[in-house]
């Protein structure tokens, strides 16, 4: 059995941790599936890649709303995919190429035997084992499958396949209605797909602010078939030709099924009791605030262990946790006050903060400036009939949260994050500062304004 000095499980977000302050020490890195994680290879960075050919494709055929007539002469799916991954795999690639340079990398799935010890069921067969003096967990997590699916012997995808199939299909059927699903379904509708949705609650992205929940929800009908409230009792059929049976009887049938009813901690797959590492009720490893797992010598983050499952939020933990690692002794925690969020779909939605439904559950005083993106000039060039910036204050001006749905929702919000971690009122911001005029960042103007009126 080898030793190391250091190993990292999960070159997400944990390959950013060893960098020049662990120069000379013996690291291995093991990942189980490509290098680099969910984010380049399952997640954001191809999701958004995609989602944007969506958005081209959906300005051009809806252009004739600004007096221009065009048209879509088509889409060359396997052009799209390839301009994507052509980009990312190499990326993987290199990333693993660079680490096997200066280290140990095990291609497999890792296991705890014991203290600090570790078992790889490595993919070409056989066990790689080793103990190391520190390990930090950054195992990610991985699509969750009901059993109606899993039990069907229907294909199906999941996010981690249908972004590299190779043609499109004709109709698509979606299961779920969180953020996975949103961005996914904008994707092959914007691309021409006829798009079903079929999600168990009453609304599309439950737990978002109210008002972004109501007008998203709408949104999505406009432009899809969209069944709430509704859950898949049993899936039949085969391959091209998939039938989702719901609970009030409705048949759906379609060519392609994409299962993205939310992700699961991949910590149960690490027989984590036997490293004497602690995990919650869902799974997830309990971490406290440095990053420390209840085992000496064991840090996690990113998606196995946080509330927050983002690779911004994995970014943050991980570079703490390499801090912490080179600097035992000056220990940072984490800072997780003002976590921002982004939805990448027409429309686009922007959080951070509060919603306005927690406040009224946390019995906050609070006040509220909406104001929407047909109010402003820019708004009105775009012909937006859905977007908004909702600000929600303290009596005293204290941003609680802000939410926005609409073009560039995901840029916008980033002016009131900004101002939530630096303390900033929401009278004192819109005072502050010149607002570009006719820009869009007046609706943001506006929505500070009217929270700090009352």
């Amino acid at each position: 059995m080898t030793h190391h000095d250091l190993a990292v499980i999960g070159t997400g977000s944990g390959n950013t941790i060893v960098d020049h302050r662990f120069a000379g020490l013996d690291v291995v890195h093991v990942e189980a599936t490509r290098f680099g994680g969910t984010c380049l290879n399952v997640g954001c960075i191809p999701t958004k890649m995609l989602a944007y050919a969506a958005e081209v494709a959906e300005t051009v055929r809806t252009a004739s709303r600004f007096g221009i007539d065009a048209r879509i002469e088509g889409v060359r799916w396997p052009d799209i995919r390839d301009r994507v991954f052509g980009r990312l795999d190499p990326i993987g690639d290199e990333g693993r190429d660079h680490r096997r340079e200066h280290g140990t990398v095990h291609d497999g799935y890792a296991r705890f035997t014991g203290p600090r010890a570790m078992a790889v069921d490595l993919h070409g067969g056989g066990t790689a084992e080793f103990t190391a003096d520190r390990i930090v967990l950054a195992t990610g997590g991985r699509p969750l499958v009901p059993p109606p699916v899993a039990e069907s012997g229907v294909p199906f995808d999941t996010s981690d396949t249908i972004m590299r199939i190779d043609e499109l299909p004709r109709h698509l059927a979606v299961i779920g209605g969180g953020y996975i699903a949103a961005e996914l379904a904008h994707v092959f509708g914007g691309l021409g797909c006829e798009v079903t949705v079929v999600e168990a609650s009453e609304t599309l992205l439950g737990g978002m602010d109210e008002t972004v929940v109501e007008r998203f929800t709408a949104a999505v009908r406009e432009r899809f078939t969209v069944h709430t409230g509704r859950s898949v009792e049993k899936v039949t059929g085969g391959a091209g030709d998939v039938r989702l049976h719901l609970d009030d009887g409705t048949e759906i049938r379609a060519d392609r099924l994409l299962v993205a009813a939310g992700r699961a901690a991949n910590s149960d797959r690490l027989d984590t009791g036997l490293g004497g590492v602690a995990t919650r009720d869902d799974g997830r490893i309990q971490v406290d605030e440095y990053g420390r797992t209840t085992a000496d010598g064991v840090w996690a983050l990113g998606d196995a262990c946080t509330g927050h499952p983002l690779k911004h939020v994995a970014n943050h933990e991980a570079a703490v946790v390499a801090h912490n690692l080179a600097n035992p002794d000056d220990l940072r925690a984490f800072d997780h006050t003002a976590v921002p969020a982004a939805v990448f779909t027409t429309p686009q939605i922007g959080t951070v903060g509060r919603t306005e439904q927690q406040c009224r559950e946390d019995g906050l005083e609070y006040r509220v400036g909406l104001h929407d993106y047909a109010d402003v000039a820019y708004g009105w060039a775009m012909e937006d009939r859905h977007g908004f910036c909702k600000v929600l204050t303290a009596p005293d001006g204290t941003l609680l949260g802000a939410h926005l749905l609409g073009p560039q929702a995901s840029t916008l919000v980033q002016q009131l994050v900004q101002a939530m971690a630096l303390g900033a009122g929401a009278g004192r911001l819109a005072d502050v500062q010149y607002w570009i005029h006719p820009a869009l960042s007046e609706v943001v103007e506006n929505a500070l304004r009217d929270a700090a009126e009352g």
